[in-house]
């Protein structure tokens, strides 16, 4: 059931990180705070297909 995932910036729109995630208790997409090399802070990342 655990799929893995990619998360990507929402401001810089880098693919920065790879997680996995439960299908049947997470459905929705997951959005983590998460730190962006590129702009040296953290911004909001957000699941991508």
């Amino acid at each position: 059931m655990r799929v893995n995932i990619t998360l990507a910036c929402t401001e810089s729109g880098d693919k920065n990180y790879i997680t996995t995630k439960n299908k049947r208790n997470n459905p929705e997409r997951i959005e983590m705070m998460k730190y962006s090399k590129r702009l040296k802070k953290m911004t909001l990342h957000l699941e991508t297909k």
